[in-house]
């Protein structure tokens, strides 16, 4: 019997390790994938208060030798539902069950993906998911975003801070964000529209050079010269298979606020994978610590 089970060994599970094996609980990290989760992918990080520079690896690693020093169990498994029986908590996985008294969802989601050739290739090498995380690394180059929604527009508008030209591609003829960050970026001199317009190609081996884009229009493709393309075509949470037991947003986001509590007593949610407005390795890190504290809450009050 653990006293916390955690689903996801990103930064939000890992610290929320951290901090129930400080308080004296048994947790268990339950990863599918990698430990580590996105940020193992990037290069560097230079956005980590305290820490002026490191990989993503080297970051993912250290929390995870962090946490299993304090104690912390690791179990390489998929996590496929979680049951709630007799006021304890139930975590399936594809090998076996683990008894919970609690359970912290630290899931995190995935990027959507444009599924072209060369894409997964030059991920860290010009192809990015996260302008707020790596457009510093192109001060005065120039980029393209991908995308129609708030997120795309506002990575637009962070990256023409840092940027010679941002290029923001759209398949259709009017963004889906909002009307007053287009506004905005109108404005702006070094961003170019290119609308009704989708990604055919990414011109580069080793790094990103450009794009071929084709004209959904004319039928005809052409090409932009950049050394960066930012895809902000949406992100997808992993949390359909707990929808029994607690309640999500209509995009699948656990419903949980700053207190990091869901609709089921005893179950959290941690990191990306609940309702917020910043997803930044920062905020993933203080969902698990408050996760964590508020876990530990609930099993002194059971």
């Amino acid at each position: 019997m653990y006293d916390i089970g955690i689903i996801g060994g990103g930064t939000a599970g890992m610290t929320a390790a951290i901090y129930g094996q400080r308080a004296g609980k048994r947790t268990v990290i339950i990863e599918g994938t990698n430990f580590g989760g996105q940020i193992v992918s990037s290069t560097n990080v230079e956005n980590y208060p305290g820490i002026a520079s490191v990989s993503g690896s080297e970051f993912s690693m250290n929390l995870l030798d962090q946490a299993m020093k304090l104690g912390a169990e690791t179990v390489a498994e998929q996590a496929d539902s979680v049951q709630k029986e007799d006021g304890m908590f139930v975590i399936e996985t594809s090998e076996k069950a683990y008894p919970c008294r609690s359970v912290i969802l630290a899931t995190g989601v995935t990027h959507r993906h444009l599924g072209i050739e060369k894409e997964e290739k030059l991920v860290g090498a010009g192809v990015s998911y996260c302008a707020t995380c790596d457009g510093a690394f192109f001060r005065g180059r120039d980029v393209a975003v991908i995308g129609g929604g708030n997120t795309a527009l506002q990575d637009a508008e962070f990256l023409s801070n840092y940027c010679r030209k941002v290029y923001l591609v759209h398949r259709r003829d009017e963004f889906r964000g909002e009307k007053s960050l287009a506004e905005r970026l109108k404005e702006k001199e070094n961003v170019e529209f290119v609308l009704s317009a989708t990604v055919k190609e990414i011109i580069g081996e080793t790094m990103v050079e450009g794009l071929i884009l084709n004209n959904k229009k004319t039928g005809e493709d052409f090409k932009i010269e950049v050394s960066g393309v930012f895809v902000a075509i949406g992100q997808i949470p992993q949390n359909d298979k707990f929808k029994d037991l607690i309640k999500l947003d209509e995009d699948g986001f656990i419903l949980a606020s700053e207190d990091c509590l869901t609709s089921c007593p005893g179950v959290f949610a941690a990191g990306d994978c609940r309702t917020k407005e910043v997803r930044q390795l920062t905020t993933a890190a203080a969902d698990g610590a408050v996760a964590g504290l508020a876990a530990c809450k609930y099993l002194a009050g059971e």
